[in-house]
């Protein structure tokens, strides 16, 4: 079951009064009026409800009603149809949803879809700007369309503090391999960020410079500021993921420098083993005759060669930097 936000009619930036459905399109025919819903996870029966008041066409609806739509504009008579990507921060976590906007001449009206962020604070913004909300259903078209570009600045702002306190992590004595996994998660994130801006850039295009029914020819900057704003979004997605990279690439050579001073670590200490190991293997070969079997002063003389070796060889080790 859906959830009707608020449904308001406007006239002369000013509201008017909360009206229910069943009387929002005589509203919206009255002149200089236009009403503004709002509707959360509709089900079928409050779409078509909206769907006789202002006519709005079935494959509108349809989609509007089965979410995951890819973002759009389409045009339907006298009504412009907008699907929209939704993301915002809810407890230090970017949350993604889904937003459906039908707006015509007297009427502006958005279907909310999953984790999206309520549209109450827009509304009570563009109610204390009367001025501007004279415009009618083109300002609010707008406000909600800003509203949801902000918040894909404020999640790609959020994503570039992690990146930016990963970096200086990797320069840490503690980065380990553990770091892939964080750069991995950051890259899905900023991917899935992707997903939701790019294919927007192009709605916002089409509203700067196409001629719509219910989108006034003064709104063009606007929306052209919109578009500033979508690409300064992806260009900090883009920047962040190549970023990524480098610090992909940066923990695998640190890893594998950990990794080689390990290796000459090992290395010195066997060479070093070596030398006494060596010895005693020779003199525990039990023969008979060998040298120094019978000399009073030859194990003495062994651990001192074997002493003398074993500190020759680890001072030069260590002074090559490998121990």
């Amino acid at each position: 079951m859906g959830q009707v936000i608020a449904a308001a009619a406007y006239a002369g930036g000013h509201k008017v009064c909360d009206i229910p459905i069943e009387a929002s399109g005589a509203w919206a025919a009255k002149p200089d009026h236009f009403v503004w819903i709002g509707i959360h996870a509709p089900n079928e029966a409050e779409l078509r409800a909206l769907q006789g008041q202002f006519h709005l066409h079935d494959l509108a609806i349809e989609d509007a009603l089965h979410a995951h739509q890819r973002p759009k504009l389409e045009q339907y008579g006298d009504t412009t149809f907008l699907v929209l990507r939704t993301a915002f921060l809810e407890n230090g976590h970017s949350q993604l949803g889904e937003t459906e906007i039908f707006v015509g001449r007297g009427y502006i009206i958005s279907v909310r879809h999953g984790a999206s962020a309520s549209y109450a604070r827009v509304r009570q913004c563009a109610e204390a700007a009367p001025q501007r909300l004279a415009h009618g259903e083109d300002y609010a078209l707008y406000a909600i369309i800003d509203f949801i570009v902000d918040n894909y600045l404020e999640v790609v702002g959020h994503l570039a503090l992690q990146v930016e306190a990963l970096e200086k992590d990797l320069l840490a004595d503690d980065a380990d391999i553990s770091r892939i996994s964080q750069i991995y998660e950051l890259r899905r994130e900023l991917q899935k960020l992707r997903l939701v801006v790019a294919p927007a850039v192009e709605v916002f295009r089409r509203l700067e410079a196409v001629e719509l029914p219910g989108i006034d020819r003064a709104f063009r900057p606007y929306y052209r500021d919109v578009v500033d704003h979508v690409n300064r979004v992806l260009e900090q997605i883009d920047t962040l993921r190549e970023m990524l990279s480098f610090a992909f690439e940066a923990t695998l050579l640190l890893e594998s420098a950990r990794q080689g001073q390990t290796s000459r670590r090992l290395a010195g200490w066997a060479a070093i083993l070596a030398v006494p190991t060596a010895i005693a293997g020779i003199y525990g070969m039990n023969f008979e005759h060998m040298p120094e079997l019978t000399w009073r002063y030859g194990y003495f003389a062994v651990l001192a060669a074997i002493g003398s070796t074993c500190a020759y060889l680890y001072y030069r080790f260590r002074r090559a930097g490998w121990l």
